[in-house]
């Protein structure tokens, strides 16, 4: 082989290992910025949560001067939980829309059309998976970690519900209100920003983490987030998520039942 070959060839793997190492850099960059980009989207659905629930309730004791005690009346807290989940809809889509030019479609959404059969036929199906799955992964936390309250009852903000407006106001906030507002922020908008920056599974667990974390209960964390991991699946199988807030619906309204229908169940 003459020099001028043996150069040409050094040049030519040189130049391969050059482009190999820019590509390494170049995965390496787009993996940090995925990861920034899936850290900042699930902190401002957390900080929009928790802040506007205190926004609201700073609001007020503060500044409009209502008593507490007033406020922990089932009928108040129903139009409580009617403003935060407004308000914690509309900043979480909007003001990224509007302030960072973030638009958000319907179909990231998860909103495209209407309801289906299958959306009807899939959610009993899904809540029972969901609620099998959580309860054997509850007993295996249990038995992981013994020193955690793991009968802890849920704290949902409603308690003697005597008058029917005030049972109409709880189911209402509880049973439609909640799982559609909800769905809409977790398997709607996080779920779909995320999963147009990285595969499904990764932004299913992030998704149902996160959903988990911000209902403050091990116990509940636990279920909801078994829940979620139903549900992101749902939304991928049936690209909408209607199957899920129906998953959702019927999960609420079978605790609403238990709760405040007939908690001779739990007793």
């Amino acid at each position: 082989m003459s020099k001028n070959e043996s150069k040409k060839k050094n040049a030519i793997a040189d130049f391969r290992v050059k482009l190999d190492k820019k590509a390494k850099q170049s995965k390496a960059w787009s993996v940090a910025i995925k990861a920034f980009w899936v850290f900042i989207f699930a902190l401002w659905v957390a900080a929009v949560l928790y802040a506007t629930q205190y926004m609201i309730a700073f609001f007020l004791i503060r500044i409009l001067k209502i008593n507490t005690d007033v406020l922990s009346s089932n009928m108040i807290q129903a139009a409580y939980s009617v403003v935060v989940y407004a308000l914690a809809l509309a900043i979480t889509i909007f003001v990224p829309w509007k302030i960072a030019k973030c638009k958000t479609t319907r179909d990231e959404l998860g909103l495209r059309g209407l309801p289906t059969w299958t959306d009807v036929l899939i959610a009993p199906i899904g809540f029972v998976v969901s609620t099998i799955v959580a309860a054997f992964l509850l007993l295996v936390m249990q038995k992981i970690l013994p020193g955690i309250n793991w009968e802890q009852s849920q704290e949902v903000g409603y308690s003697n519900l005597i008058a029917t407006s005030e049972f109409f106001g709880a189911f209402v906030c509880l049973v439609i209100l909640a799982p559609i507002v909800e769905e809409i922020i977790f398997r709607g908008w996080l779920y779909g920003k995320l999963r147009a920056r990285i595969p499904a599974i990764p932004a299913m667990l992030v998704v149902s983490a996160l959903f988990g974390i911000v209902h403050g209960q091990w116990n509940v964390g636990v279920t909801v987030f078994v829940m979620s991991m139903v549900m992101c699946t749902v939304r991928e199988l049936t690209g909408t998520i209607w199957g899920g807030i129906l998953i959702h619906m019927i999960k609420n309204g079978v605790a609403f039942y238990i709760l405040y229908v007939n908690p001779m169940m739990i007793q």
